[in-house]
């Protein structure tokens, strides 16, 4: 069985916040912009905090941020 792998959408929910940048959203919760950018393509997972204080930034609830989803 292969790994799960997360998904996410903080790009879209940056976007629908009122279309913030990546570097306003980085200075909200204290990361620079690559490490959103990272994120945001998937070639980073966050700390467990780091989401939690993007969810708070970006008005969302953290599944609707972040998901697992399963390999076939």
């Amino acid at each position: 069985m292969k790994d799960p792998s997360i998904k996410n959408r903080v790009k879209i929910a940056r976007i629908e916040k009122g279309n913030l940048k990546q570097e306003e959203l980085a200075e909200m919760v204290g990361v620079t912009r690559q490490t959103i950018s990272l994120i945001e393509s998937g070639k980073y997972n966050p700390t467990i905090k780091l989401c939690l204080l993007l969810a708070r930034a970006l008005d969302k609830k953290l599944d609707e941020l972040f998901w697992i989803e399963e390999e076939k």
